[in-house]
C-alpha cells in the first residue's frame, strides 16, 4: 500500500491537477473555432476530461483520502458542469450564439413592421 500511496500523492494528484485545467483549456481553444461542429468537438473533450477528474475523485475516496460526503459534494459539482457542458455543446452543434438569438430577437420584429416613407 505505501508504493501506491505515494503513487497517488505524486502521480494522481498530478494527473487529477491535469485534467481539471484540460477542462477550462479546452473550453478556451473551442472558442477559438470558427465552425460549430469544431467548438463541439472541444467541449466534448473537456466534458470528457471533467469525467476524467470525477474518476480521479472516486479513486481518491476508495484509497481513503476523501470521505463519502466530499464524493457527494463533488459529485453535485460534477453533475452541474456536465449539464453545463452538455447544453453547451448542444448550442454549438445547434449554430446558434446568444448573441445572434439577441440579434434576430430584435431585428425580426423591425423586418415585419410596415416600411414608412420618408418624404
Amino acid at each position: 500500500m505505501d508504493s501506491y500511496q505515494f503513487s497517488f500523492e505524486k502521480l494522481e494528484v498530478s494527473q487529477l491537477r491535469r485534467a481539471a485545467v484540460s477542462v477550462a483549456s479546452n473550453l478556451a481553444e473551442g472558442t477559438t473555432r470558427v465552425k460549430p461542429k469544431d467548438k463541439a468537438h472541444f467541449t466534448t473533450v473537456a466534458f470528457s476530461s471533467l469525467m476524467e477528474v470525477f474518476n480521479q475523485i472516486i479513486i481518491a475516496a476508495d484509497l481513503g483520502y476523501l470521505s463519502n460526503e466530499d464524493v457527494i459534494k463533488y459529485r453535485k459539482q460534477v453533475q452541474t458542469l456536465s449539464v453545463k457542458l452538455s447544453n453547451l455543446k448542444t448550442s454549438q452543434l445547434k449554430g446558434v450564439s446568444k448573441l445572434g438569438l439577441l440579434f434576430w430577437s430584435l431585428f425580426i420584429p423591425a423586418l415585419s413592421q410596415r416600411l414608412i416613407p420618408l418624404s
